[in-house]
């Protein structure tokens, strides 16, 4: 991994990683003590040793981190040995995790003698879980603020065999809104706690960061939202959140379900047409925006995409002050209008929640298919408590804690930030502004906060651009990943700012509520990998033929799901549920797998990589989108395209998944490739989405193809990813 090993680093190397020369020499001194710390122990001992003795600073120069961890691993053969380390839990430091306190007060009842601690035990608890979940979530929910109005008969139900999975908690009735917004003994969340701290872009960077406690929060979506929306909407009735991640949009979001609505999750980046497709599959009947969006100290328009959208009733929120910088529609509402419905209201303060069956819908998310139109998910309230209970589990997220991660309503990680703070007694921290610039990363330093979530694209935005410089990060014990595959020297640029903190990576999907593979506080961390499974989850890894490879060998094949996964979708509003989930997949053990449609790599020492998907999607910036999609787009961006192929492709040192656009030109065409490459980019911006980035434009004869005329994406894919091997090597 490196051109030296860590004896041959010499005091000169250190200065020429920036270091000073009396700073190199003092390093040095620690580098030969830590290889005489790790005595015979090998590499990953050495590391050990290295961060405990806190011997890299977060101040320290990147290359200096680099030329550490890398010279530790030169020899390093993970074919062999598995994936490099980079943390290690203390038993001291697991005893006092979440799940290392349940362990320790269960293991022995549970496991009987083979229970030893937290860390030696956990992939046998991680397994007893899975074959035991019932077990399991009945010790869980009492650990987070979940507050039944009428208690489930049972933790799960198996006797319909409709339901692949069962029935989680049959006969419960709740509001998890509710549970959200009382305080509770459990989590230790009180009514003086900080439910959110925020800043805006806008605010100078010294100026104090904003706190609501859970009791006001609890009276706004009382006072402010869920009285005033009785006055305009009905129950039942679908409401759409198309605006970026604000405390008014927190609010709402717990409003709308508080009062017995459902919420309908669109993304703020979405051009009109995509907003359009998702108000009509979910029958929304009416919708919060902003009139702007304010990134980068730039606005941009957002109501004017929601009025090219659809007609229904918008409420439209200013993005500075209390006035709108725009007209509206004459059904249309303003922010201070739609609050002052409750005037009317002789007890503005009071509102009874609306108590739903456990399996009731309250929040309609979406997700790209394999056709151009995306598919509705339904959560029920089951699909929140498995939010938390992750985020509790493997991010080990505490009251006391203060956890960001930016993210949108309109993604999966919107609704599982919220829920993953308030039903552990954690702050929520939101940003109002963009996450590229150092006013994000002043905000984590001032807002004190422990749980950072990213995603790899952002923290190589943050890396490139040296934005984070001289910011103190050390309050952050636990970081984050999710929504692509992560790039190793990116993650450790990210865990060095806080003297190598775990990165939790995760990996699931909307239609999930959690992640089916994570990182664990209790296990050794491996950059860009997942060290197992989640808890109660169980998978096999397919081979070619459909068969399961062996747990313990490592093997490179298509997951498939356990049926039995608390949270899991048993529907979806606009196509086949069975179809898409189950159909074709094979039994295991008596049972149907689930359909997810990750390849995945398990490693020798049981971690996990994925690989990409398994099928025609691809993942671009955390979303999942359509080759066939792609496609439609861009085969209409220029006259002289015949057709197109949209792969993605991983970049050959890991990061996330790059946009490669195949053309075949019609006869008689010449156009150059890097003229197509600005067709297709504003073509997918302008009816997909502005996230997304076309990284190559290649034009070729024409593509593979079976006998039946279908087109061999992987076969491109094989050929754009040797291309690009040999690129990087010139």
């Amino acid at each position: 991994m490196g051109t030296k090993c860590l004896t041959e680093v010499n005091v000169d190397d250190l200065v020429s990683a920036g270091l000073a020369a009396d700073e190199a020499e003092q390093l040095h001194r620690t580098l030969r003590d830590a290889l005489l710390g790790a005595g015979s122990g090998g590499p990953r001992e050495v590391w050990r040793e290295l961060v405990a003795r806190r011997a890299l600073e977060p101040s320290h120069p990147h290359r200096l981190h680099q030329l550490i961890y890398y010279s530790v691993y030169s020899d390093w053969d993970s074919d062999v040995n598995g994936p490099p380390l980079y943390w290690f839990p203390s038993l001291d430091q697991a005893k006092q995790t979440n799940l290392g306190r349940l362990m320790e007060s269960h293991g022995q009842d549970l496991l009987g003698t083979l229970y030893k601690d937290p860390v030696t035990s956990f992939s046998l608890f991680q397994q007893f879980s899975a074959s035991r979940p019932e077990v399991y979530w009945s010790i869980v929910l009492k650990e987070i603020a979940v507050k039944f109005e009428a208690p489930p008969r049972c933790i799960l139900d198996t006797a319909d065999k409709s339901k692949h999975g069962g029935t989680w908690l049959p006969g419960a009735v709740l509001n998890i809104a509710e549970c959200c917004l009382q305080p509770s003994n459990h989590p230790r969340k009180e009514d003086n706690s900080a439910a959110i701290v925020w800043r805006e872009e806008r605010d100078d960077d010294s100026s104090t960061v904003k706190c609501m406690t859970l009791r006001e929060l609890r009276e706004r979506v009382i006072r402010l939202v869920a009285n005033a929306l009785n006055a305009t909407f009905s129950r039942g009735d679908a409401i759409a959140i198309d605006m970026p991640m604000t405390v008014n949009a927190v609010i709402i979001y717990l409003a709308i379900i508080l009062a017995g609505m459902v919420v309908v999750s669109i993304a703020d980046s979405f051009a009109a047409k995509e907003i359009a497709s998702r108000l009509h599959i979910s029958k929304a009947k009416g919708i919060f925006t902003q009139d702007f969006i304010l990134r980068g100290g730039r606005k941009f328009p957002l109501y004017s995409r929601v009025v090219e959208a659809a007609p229904l009733k918008a409420i439209v929120l200013p993005v500075i002050g209390d006035e709108m910088g725009i007209q509206l529609r004459e059904q249309d509402l303003s922010w201070r209008d739609f609050l002052s419905s409750v005037n009317d209201n002789p007890r503005p303060h009071h509102f009874a929640p609306v108590y739903w069956n456990i399996d009731s819908v309250t929040n309609i998310l979406f997700s790209s298919g394999t056709t151009g139109e995306p598919k509705a998910i339904p959560w029920t309230q089951v699909s929140p408590i498995r939010c938390g209970a992750d985020s509790w589990a493997h991010c080990d997220v505490r009251p006391g804690d203060v956890m960001c991660w930016p993210t949108n309503l309109g993604w999966v990680m919107g609704p599982i930030l919220l829920y993953s703070c308030f039903l552990t007694g954690a702050t929520l921290a939101l940003y109002h502004g963009s996450p590229l610039g150092r006013g994000f990363g002043k905000f984590v330093q001032d807002a004190g906060v422990t749980v950072l979530g990213t995603v790899p694209s952002l923290v190589k935005a943050w890396k490139s651009t040296n934005c984070m410089d001289g910011l103190d990060w050390t309050e952050v014990r636990v970081f984050a990943s999710t929504g692509e595959s992560s790039n190793v020297d990116d993650d450790l640029w990210l865990s060095s700012r806080s003297y190598y903190s775990p990165i939790i990576e995760c990996c699931g999907g909307t239609e999930l509520a959690s992640s089916y593979i994570q990182g664990s506080p209790l296990q050794p961390q491996a950059f860009g990998a997942f060290s197992n499974k989640s808890m109660t989850t169980g998978f096999v890894i397919l081979d070619d033929h459909g068969n399961a490879y062996p747990d313990d060998q490592p093997c490179i094949g298509e997951v498939g799901l356990f049926p039995i996964y608390m949270g899991s979708t048993d529907r979806l509003l606009n196509v086949d549920h069975e179809k898409v989930y189950f159909e074709g997949m094979p039994k295991y053990k008596g049972m149907r797998l689930r359909r997810h449609g990750d390849l995945i790599k398990r490693t020798v020492g049981g971690y996990y990589v994925v690989q990409g998907r398994a099928d025609d999607t691809m993942n671009l910036g955390g979303i999942k989108a359509s080759s066939v999609e792609i496609e439609r787009v861009c085969d209409r961006a220029d006259e002289s395209v015949l057709e197109t192929a949209a792969i993605s492709i991983s970049p050959v040192t890991g990061g996330p998944e790059q946009l490669v656009i195949l053309a075949v030109l019609k006869k008689g065409h010449n156009t150059a490739a890097d003229e197509l490459k600005k067709k297709f980019t504003r073509a997918v911006h302008a009816n997909l989405n502005p996230l997304f980035k076309v990284s190559f434009v290649r034009i070729v004869p024409e593509f593979p193809r079976t006998a039946s005329n279908k087109l061999l994406r992987r076969v491109l894919r094989d050929q754009m990813r040797r291309e690009l091997s040999l690129q990087s090597k010139l």
